[in-house]
């Protein structure tokens, strides 16, 4: 279940909207990134933070595929499925990337390293096509860049946590 400390950061986060509802998004966020997904168990108690009945959470965490019900990688791959990546390779480049991986789009790794998520519009139509990685936008992307990207995530700290960068800040 959540930390305190992620329960007081959901909390401040409610106090900065007229609405506490409106915190909801980035409220998942922070309960995403200290559980890893959001489980029916993480779901309820955001729901209980917010006076708001689970299934209403459910269905906000059920509509953006930034937000995961089951375990996924360490590094999560948001490959742009949408028109402008579509008519620059973002296919071919998908199931280049699924192959290299061994794993179907949604899947995840054996080793639990990563999971490819083909995506709607991520809004970097300009680097079309593109991949987003963990937070970090990628593109445009080619077949020959994907084995470089791969070994930059491994070395990257994988999902990002913004209730860890708003401590390390005030540090």
């Amino acid at each position: 279940m959540l930390s305190e400390k992620t329960k007081q950061a959901i909390e401040k986060l409610q106090k900065s909207y007229p609405e506490k509802r409106s915190a909801l998004l980035p409220a998942l966020h922070l309960a995403q990134a200290e559980a890893g997904y959001l489980s029916k168990d993480v779901q309820a108690e955001v729901a209980a933070l917010f006076d708001i009945a689970p299934n209403e959470v459910n269905s906000v965490v059920t509509f953006y595929d930034m937000f995961f019900e089951k375990p996924v990688g360490k590094h999560c791959l948001h490959v742009c499925k949408n028109i402008s990546c579509m008519l620059r390779g973002g296919d071919e480049l998908l199931q280049k990337l699924c192959q290299r991986l061994d794993i179907a789009p949604g899947g995840t790794t054996s080793d639990g390293e990563f999971t490819v998520i083909p995506s709607e519009c991520l809004g970097a139509c300009d680097r079309a096509p593109m991949i987003l990685v963990d937070d970090h936008v990628e593109g445009p992307i080619e077949e020959k860049d994907l084995e470089n990207l791969l070994a930059e995530a491994k070395k990257g700290h994988g999902h990002s946590s913004p209730v860890e960068h708003e401590e390390a800040e005030h540090a």
